[in-house]
């Protein structure tokens, strides 16, 4: 009696690759747009961390100083008076800063997607920037 062997085959046919392609297609359309969001949110973070900083310097300077900085050089006045490190505050880009009477704050002007906290209203997150 003879047998017959079947040799293995090996590797994968067209058919297994194309099907883990069309899957890792799908995923990939799926995670993308959550990481491009991701940047918005981080320079949204960064504004309002700064600016918190930023006005926590100037009311620190008031209970040192007696008074405000003045509003055309207060950026100075808090770096010379070792508040800030620099004299010249630099913002994430879109944010504008205004200083008036040590009132700061900030307004966007970029044009990017400002979505921060993901509820897909840009127009209530720039009003909320603007009231931080």
């Amino acid at each position: 009696m003879t047998y017959r062997t079947r040799s293995a085959r090996s590797g994968f046919t067209l058919i297994e690759i194309l099907i883990v392609v069309v899957i890792l297609g799908i995923l990939a359309a799926i995670v993308v747009p959550q990481f491009t969001n991701a940047a918005d949110d981080a320079s949204i973070s960064s504004a309002r961390t700064q600016l918190q900083s930023m006005r926590s310097q100037i009311e620190l300077y008031y209970s040192q100083n007696g008074a405000y900085p003045a509003d055309a050089t207060w950026s100075t006045d808090l770096n010379n008076g070792g508040y800030i490190r620099s004299a010249t505050v630099t913002w994430p880009a879109g944010f504008t800063e205004s200083y008036a009477s040590g009132s700061l704050t900030l307004a966007y002007s970029g044009s990017g997607d400002v979505d921060g906290d993901g509820d897909g209203g840009d127009a209530q997150d720039i009003a909320a920037v603007a009231a931080w």
